[in-house]
């Protein structure tokens, strides 16, 4: 069996933590599972904090930095990865997504963020914080165009997203805005960067009407499910739960447009949008 991936500490804070935490627990003669009785968590999760893919709470840092005989060491580097660009209830999702393998999301309702065009994002932040000043505004939609950047890699991660149809008929920004950001999808397809299916309204009732779904997975860690609310969201790594959602996923494509025909669908409601605007 292969070893354990080897982190390059200079990639990211995260990642510096969790080279070290593997150091020092290695240097200590302990399993991931020794390590993880006292903080009452599982090997697997200690393996996470060692690959990057999830976020070390402070509490945790203090128990780690007692039995390892870290001197402060966890707690003051995990000080400084409390501190993120996202929600609070995203950050951490945001993170892993970030070092993940394999990215697959299903979305009812808006272009993911990872795809969305930069006046498209603008206009999803104004219809859903309609008093917020311009200069935060310019700054979230930053953050959102910045945290695409991982797109720029030629194919790491594989992206694979289904999208519900009512993601291109919902007019977000009016019928320009959605003109450039379904051409900016059909661009990344033609490109052959990401992987988009669409499940059309014909296909009735699917597995995901509760709402969205992201997966992801690592090379050397378990895999990950996010659940995305209304300001509020849930990381799972519980891998029955995990397993539950990728079935889910797989439903949702057996449903959903080959990718030839969603293509062709969205380059035809993109081309209605652009249409509509020049009768004005």
């Amino acid at each position: 069996m292969p070893g354990p991936k080897k982190l390059d500490p200079s990639s990211s804070p995260r990642a510096l933590l969790g080279a070290e935490l593997r150091h020092r627990r290695e240097a200590a003669g302990l399993s991931q599972d020794e390590l993880g009785a006292p903080l009452f968590v599982s090997g697997s999760f200690i393996g996470q904090l060692e690959a990057g893919t999830r976020r070390m709470q402070v509490d945790q840092a203090q128990k780690l930095d007692e039995v390892l005989g870290a001197d402060g060491f966890f707690v003051r580097n995990c000080a400084a990865l409390q501190k993120s660009k996202y929600p609070d209830h995203f950050a951490e999702a945001a993170e892993a997504e970030a070092v993940a393998e394999t990215i697959r999301e299903y979305s009812p309702l808006l272009i993911p963020g990872l795809l969305q065009a930069e006046p498209y994002a603008r206009a999803v932040f104004r219809a859903g914080r309609p008093t917020t000043p311009e200069e935060a505004i310019d700054e979230l939609v930053v953050a959102r165009i910045e945290r695409a950047g991982l797109l720029g890699h030629p194919t790491t991660p594989t992206v694979w997203m289904v999208l519900d149809e009512a993601v291109l008929r919902r007019r977000v920004g009016g019928p320009l805005v959605m003109a450039d950001a379904l051409r900016h999808l059909a661009k990344l397809i033609q490109q052959r960067r990401v992987i988009i299916q669409v499940l059309p309204f014909g296909a009735g009732g699917h597995a995901a009407m509760g709402g969205p779904l992201k997966l992801m997975a690592f090379p050397d860690a378990p895999s990950l499910a996010y659940l995305d609310g209304l300001g509020s969201g849930q990381l799972l790594d519980d891998p029955a739960s995990v397993r539950s959602y990728e079935l889910t996923y797989d439903l949702l494509v057996a449903s959903a447009l080959s990718p030839d025909a969603s293509l062709a669908l969205i380059e035809s409601v993109a081309e209605d949008y652009a249409h509509e605007e020049q009768q004005f």
